[in-house]
């Protein structure tokens, strides 16, 4: 007996042999595959002459698998199955040849993480393109998301269940002094924190009603002096001696030198997570965008 040639062996074919095996008669097969009951029985009797071996055993029972037909079908399975991942990876090629991620984040996350993973991404992807979205508050973050104006938002965890979320970083709050404090050390207590006119975000701010959740778990309550929304400037202001602030250290940096930054006992921190909506169904170009967003975030 010759040697088998198997580029002689057709789709087809194996097809119809997972049909019948999973159905049990070749006309049931027929039926799925919409194809003629002698169709299909011509694909059976040409791969059994193919392969020089008997697949199946007919009955009035139906079709019944023999010890070599099982160990075929199951490698049938197989290349079956290795065919449809080869068309999927094709299908997410072709998705990947134009298109844009848009992100919603707040000013941190614009400024300190996403420069990073958006180099990347461009050279990996020079096809796509990424708009960026800043947002003062991580409710607008989420309303965007929410609203389909972005495809991935950075807001604070714990979030809503209408998204899927997981984390991205976990970012402690510092006490931020004027110079004329330097030597102080961490921890710093809220009585030694309080001789300072405190600088704050506004009320209306997703970062200040953060921290005041938080510090009225530990009975604290804040009055500032100077409400200022723009991270830079309160800054200016700590540097000038106007006062102290307290911010997330990603919010703060870079942090001058001459700025005295000390930590609290208490552990202060948001966590920074990565949302999607739930039931959107997503183009290719964002799964690209945060497989990207992980492979920077885990190398770091």
């Amino acid at each position: 007996m010759g040697e088998i040639n198997p580029y002689r062996l057709k789709i087809s074919q194996l097809r119809a042999l997972v049909a019948i095996a999973d159905l049990g008669t070749f006309s049931d097969a027929a039926l799925q595959l919409d194809l003629s009951q002698s169709a299909v029985s011509h694909a059976i009797a040409t791969l059994e002459e193919e392969l020089g071996v008997i697949l199946l055993s007919r009955g009035r029972q139906g079709a019944v698998l023999t010890p070599v037909g099982e160990q075929i079908t199951a490698k049938s399975r197989e290349i079956l199955h290795s065919l449809t991942d080869l068309c999927k990876l094709a299908q997410q090629t072709r998705g990947l040849q134009s298109g844009q991620v848009r992100v919603a984040g707040f000013r941190s996350v614009a400024t300190h993480l996403l420069p990073a993973v958006i180099d990347r991404f461009q050279q990996q992807y020079p096809q796509l393109s990424v708009a960026i979205d800043e947002h003062h508050h991580y409710h607008d973050v989420e309303e965007a998301v929410r609203q389909g104006r972005a495809d991935v938002g950075f807001t604070y965890l714990p979030t809503a269940p209408e998204f899927k979320s997981w984390e991205l970083l976990r970012d402690r709050y510092l006490a931020l002094l004027p110079p004329i404090a330097l030597g102080t050390e961490s921890p710093i207590d809220w009585q030694t924190l309080t001789q300072y006119p405190l600088i704050l975000s506004p009320t209306d701010d997703g970062d200040r009603q953060t921290l005041t959740r938080y510090l009225a778990d530990y009975g604290v309550t804040l009055r500032p002096a100077y409400e200022v929304r723009e991270d830079s400037t309160v800054i200016s202001m700590v540097r000038r001696g106007l006062g102290a602030a307290i911010m997330a250290r990603l919010a703060a940096e870079p942090i001058p030198a001459d700025v005295v930054t000390v930590e609290f006992a208490e552990k202060l921190e948001r966590v920074i997570g990565v949302i999607l909506l739930s039931e959107a169904l997503q183009p290719p170009a964002v799964y690209a965008f945060l497989e990207t967003l992980k492979s920077v975030w885990l190398s770091e």
